[in-house]
């Protein structure tokens, strides 16, 4: 994707965000945990992916010299979307007001945001560290919410748990591979090569 986000793009990340905030979605989102972690939240970060990606070439300069290739950019990002994987706080954002506005605020802005201005300036080492983190991170989180014997969050059901640990193993493994892939055969900056 090219540096500007065309002004289309920005028309229908706003669509999407104020969708995402209609009680029905919001409501249908957050049933499961599943959906809340694997759609949502996700949707949520590519809403601000775009603002980010369109905001780049408009930052002060001080923010350019701040982030610096990317990590400290990419680092916000791993910390909020940490933040974001706790059950207390998956919880919260369904039964608690203000966490359910923190979600739409933060996860956009604190993990979309810098995502989408850090990743293009990322280097191949930033890049790679910053995605086996994510790898492992899946790993981690699907493991436990899989083996946990009890329910981590209670607006959820165990069986619903469970089965968001399954796919966010699989999901990782499925990153895991494409990474590797890209190793192989190819760079993480551009195509196959």
């Amino acid at each position: 994707m090219s540096a500007i986000v065309p002004r289309h793009y920005l028309h229908l990340v706003a669509v999407a965000y104020l969708t995402l905030l209609l009680p029905p979605v919001q409501h249908t989102l957050e049933a499961t945990m599943t959906a809340q972690m694997l759609v949502q939240i996700p949707l949520l970060i590519a809403i601000g992916y775009f603002l980010g990606r369109a905001m780049a070439p408009h930052l002060p300069s001080w923010i350019a010299h701040w982030n610096h290739g990317g990590v400290t950019g990419l680092i916000l990002t791993s910390i909020a979307g940490l933040a974001w994987m706790l059950p207390r706080l998956l919880d919260a954002s369904v039964a608690e007001p203000w966490a359910m506005i923190a979600k739409f605020i933060s996860v956009p802005l604190l993990i979309g945001v810098p995502f989408g201005i850090s990743w293009p300036q990322a280097g191949f080492i930033v890049r790679g560290v910053f995605l086996l983190e994510l790898i492992a991170t899946f790993f981690r989180l699907g493991w436990l919410f899989m083996i946990s014997p009890t329910r981590l969050c209670s607006n959820y059901l165990l069986s619903d748990q469970q089965r968001l640990g399954e796919y966010l193993l699989v999901i990782g493994a499925g990153l895991l591979l494409i990474t590797v892939f890209k190793l192989v055969f190819g760079r993480f900056g551009g195509g196959l090569r």
